[in-house]
């Protein structure tokens, strides 16, 4: 870490070391602290705290939850300078910061809210947004941690993390208290929660976020870009250049690497030459091309316990950045499930056992994910292969099927509107009436496809609808109904109704 820093002399950060820990000991007063650092560390930046912490004090998964910012910043407000530098609009770090911006709004509002008898609908925006919010840490821990790790800067990932889960858990238990109408335990989670959500945002602006930019070049928050749009963001929309769309789904990025790794090895291969695989023969593309196509998705850790491959496909179930590429697979999990990769990877290591699986069970989705120990022909531990599959239809099939039977022959065909059967401007208006037949079997693809513009607009109005737009939200679309939605959502059956048929006469009018 400290390399891809400003020169400092290793002597200030010992002092730093040593006098931030006699006085939270209470050895030495306030003052007396604050004397001893003027003397002996003088100005600071955040990123010389972040190298103190980082090589100088032992490691505490819970430290960035108990330690108090507002004691830290009366110890150094004299000595540190927290200035940053003007980000432009596009810059990832700065979407961090107007995300923290919106949300302090929204507990301004919460905190006033919580001086009064609890009313359902007044709460309901508030909690829409503080879900919408938690994207901002999916965000942070698969597309900033990643980057931070490879500089040596871990401490986020090993202590903010455990921060990011505990205040994601605690706002996805306040909408069941509040539906439950237990209205003491719901302002009591709402008051335990708001501060620690505000400390958590200000210790990423007042040493997370400056440490970033010293660490991270340029060139490679650039790159990050594509992974945060794969991501998303809270709040509001980033429009991304044409080389990002292109980047989200490249094309030839696996080919490309796995050719300059063998031109590396002296086996200069083009991408259209043959190669000798285990039973036959591909080429560079075809290699590419049927990982892009495979019915489910692969993670690849290697004998270091590296990342150093995952499939790249239309259906990817969960969130993938290339900057998980190179990391350590513990690293890639919440602190709470560490123990478990650790025991699957040294269980694999030592042939106790080859395979772990595990399953995610909800209302119509079923997803399957197994681990499996691969070896060589010596029989040595070489990593471990991720299967991920979505089963959820593969679970619902009956009895046997021995005819030809093509998919689009299964549901309810679709037809292209041409000149001769395309709907009259003056009909338009038909649109809103039917919406009216709208009832809590009707699928929500069945309406995005008839309203091109509905997805949009409702993920406009109500901010859990984003999800619809990523990978596990196309697949939760496919079986999704109007009232399976309105469950999930919180909204009720009858509300979502309410909500779509408004959004459609308005397409009506426009």
């Amino acid at each position: 870490m400290r390399r891809h820093l400003p020169a400092i002399e290793i002597e200030r950060l010992q002092y730093l070391a040593d006098i931030k820990k006699r006085y939270a000991l209470g050895a030495i007063s306030l003052e007396e602290a604050k004397r001893q650092l003027k003397e002996k560390v003088g100005k600071l930046r955040p990123y010389h705290y972040a190298l103190m912490e980082q090589t100088m004090t032992e490691e505490n998964p819970e430290e960035c939850f108990k330690e108090n910012l507002s004691d830290l910043n009366k110890l150094l407000e004299e000595m540190m300078d927290y200035s940053i530098p003007a980000l432009p609009d596009d810059h990832p770090i700065r979407h961090y910061y107007r995300e923290n911006e919106e949300m302090r709004r929204v507990l301004n509002a919460a905190e006033d809210l919580a001086q009064y008898p609890v009313i359902k609908n007044q709460w309901l925006e508030l909690l829409d947004k503080a879900s919408a919010y938690l994207i901002h840490y999916t965000r942070k821990q698969n597309q900033l941690y990643p980057l931070l790790e490879k500089k040596g800067f871990d401490r986020p990932t090993v202590t903010m993390w455990t921060f990011d889960d505990m205040i994601s858990n605690s706002v996805k238990k306040l909408r069941p208290l509040l539906e439950a109408n237990d209205e003491e335990a719901f302002i009591a989670q709402v008051k335990e929660l708001i501060p620690y959500l505000r400390d958590l945002m200000d210790k990423e602006e007042a040493i997370l976020y400056p440490t970033s930019l010293a660490l991270i070049k340029e060139e490679e928050f650039e790159e990050m870009k594509s992974g945060d749009q794969e991501i998303g963001f809270a709040f509001f929309e980033v429009a991304g250049t044409e080389k990002e769309k292109d980047d989200i789904r490249p094309t030839d990025s696996f080919a490309q690497e796995l050719q300059s790794l063998l031109a590396k090895h002296g086996y200069a291969v083009g991408r259209d030459q043959p190669l000798d695989v285990t039973t036959g023969k591909l080429t560079l593309e075809q290699i590419n091309l049927i990982y892009q196509h495979l019915p489910f998705d692969i993670s690849f850790v290697n004998e270091d316990e590296l990342v150093q491959f995952y499939s790249d496909t239309d259906h990817r179930i969960f969130p993938r950045s290339k900057n998980v590429i190179g990391r350590k697979v513990e690293n890639c999990h919440p602190r709470k499930s560490v123990h478990i990769v650790r025991e699957i990877v040294e269980k694999m290591r030592s042939g106790e056992q080859s395979k772990a699986e595990f399953w995610i069970d909800k209302p119509n989705l079923f997803i399957y994910i197994t681990y499996y120990a691969v070896r060589d022909k010596r029989g040595d531990f070489r990593g471990i292969l991720e299967v991920m599959q979505d089963c959820t239809h593969i679970r619902s099939l009956t009895g046997s099927r021995t005819l030809l039977t093509w998919a689009d022959e299964e549901g309810t065909p679709t037809t292209t509107p041409d000149a001769t059967t395309a709907e009259p401007t003056e009909n338009r208006d038909d649109n809103a009436k039917q919406a009216t037949e709208i009832n809590e079997d009707t699928k929500l693809k069945d309406l995005f496809s008839q309203y091109p513009g509905l997805k949009e607009d409702l993920a406009r109005q109500y901010a859990p609808f984003k999800m619809l737009q990523t990978a596990l939200g196309k697949l939760i679309l496919k079986k999704a109904t109007i009232k399976m939605a309105g469950e999930r959502s919180g909204l009720g059956t009858q509300k979502l109704i309410a909500m779509i048929q408004q959004a459609i006469h308005r397409d009506g009018q426009s």
